[in-house]
């Protein structure tokens, strides 16, 4: 399989020629917060409206009691988001347009095959903009963006998508487990009930990794148990608010906080006999974020690779034959190492369809931190999303 390296482009959303009808006719939308509430809204001329405007009406409904709702618009964007592929809108961008856009957009970017794509159902949702800077959002106070916030990092602890030792997955789920149950009840939170519900406080990696469902009883060492212990080491009279902010910190920290996630696979070594044999590729997510890029094992949830933008350089390559669906476009990274004490440079191949994506973000983020080196500044405006459309 060969490949040519390109000059990086963006993705484009084709606009979408809206019937006159459609114009100025009401569409019931939802836009969905990661606590899973729905906000339901009606906007005159839906199929016009844009990200910008459909956000700032999101973030406006008085049931999500939102103070700094000018701060709230560029802390959050809009995504249209299915398990198969996420994009965060540029504010010009038309819902609407781009729902209707989606099934082109999945066989343009996504891995998933025809019958998953066929029933695939994008929603709009509410999430943190990947290019709201870490920095800023430590400085803020106001509580329900905070809340907000610590919904989508519990969601992406939960998921797996941020990586970390079990032991910091449980005590997140001790703090979780305070925040959504209220002081520790010896009647009430047992080790049985947290061995029910412990998909409901820890990734699933290591729910599954730390306990033996099959026995009648916990062992000590078992996430129920641990997950027990954390919970009732939280102080009682910690406050929700305090909590939050204590989960947020623990994140913060993380070098892939804030990240944008896209799908894709890499080649797995292979040593002795199993040289003989075909290997499948290994699936992964890579993170792009304003620090860097992670790839993650999506099936282990372990990271496989994580660079500074400093410590790396890439390229963007697409396949010499775009006509063959069985080549992909690709992202390498190319940075140094030490191996059995000797310096050597390395090279990893990134097989994904939606390299150009990665490839504009990674480009905004680079260019972004030589604007601020030059300048001399802390912190440059993040500007609008490069990375999916124009």
């Amino acid at each position: 399989m060969s490949y040519q390296l390109q000059v990086p482009l963006f993705c484009s959303i084709q606009l979408l020629i809206i019937p006159f009808f459609l114009i100025f006719q009401v569409i019931p939308t939802v836009v969905y917060l990661m606590s899973r509430i729905a906000v339901h809204m009606e906007i005159e001329g839906t199929a016009q409206c844009p990200a910008q405007v459909m956000l700032a009406a999101a973030l406006g409904c008085e049931e999500l009691g939102i103070t700094n709702k000018l701060l709230a618009q560029s802390v959050f964007g809009l995504w249209m988001t299915s398990p198969l592929l996420e994009v965060q809108l540029k504010p010009h961008h038309r819902p609407y347009a781009v729902r209707v856009a989606w099934s082109k957009l999945l066989d343009k970017h996504s891995h998933g095959n025809e019958l998953e794509k066929l029933s695939d159902e994008p929603m709009t949702t509410l999430r943190r903009n990947v290019f709201f800077s870490k920095k800023d959002e430590e400085k803020i106070k106001d509580p329900r963006i905070l809340e907000l916030l610590y919904e989508e990092a519990r969601h992406n602890v939960l998921l797996g998508r941020y990586v970390m030792e079990s032991s910091h997955s449980i005590m997140l789920g001790g703090i979780q487990a305070r925040i959504e149950l209220g002081p520790y009840n010896s009647h009430t939170h047992s080790t049985s009930y947290f061995r029910e519900n412990q998909f409901r406080f820890l990734p699933a990696h290591v729910a599954k990794s730390s306990s033996w469902s099959w026995l009648p009883i916990s062992r000590r060492s078992s996430a129920e148990v641990r997950l027990l212990e954390q919970f009732k080491r939280v102080p009682t009279t910690a406050t929700t608010k305090k909590l939050m902010r204590k989960y947020l910190e623990f994140c913060w920290a993380l070098p892939f906080y804030g990240a944008a996630y896209f799908h894709g696979q890499v080649e797995q070594p292979v040593r002795g006999l199993t040289s003989l044999m075909q290997q499948k590729d290994l699936p992964v997510l890579i993170a792009v974020n304003e620090r860097g890029i992670f790839v993650i094992d999506q099936i282990e949830c372990t990271l496989l690779l994580g660079l500074k933008y400093e410590e790396l350089s890439w390229d963007y390559a697409k396949p010499s034959n775009v006509n063959d669906p069985e080549c992909m476009q690709c992202i390498f990274l190319q940075f140094a190492a030490v191996e059995n004490g000797i310096a050597a440079t390395k090279l990893m191949q990134i097989f994904t369809r939606q390299a150009a994506m990665i490839d504009a973000l990674i480009t905004h983020f680079t260019d972004q931190a030589k604007r601020r080196k030059e300048s001399g500044e802390g912190e440059v405006p993040a500007g609008e999303n490069p990375y999916e459309g124009r």
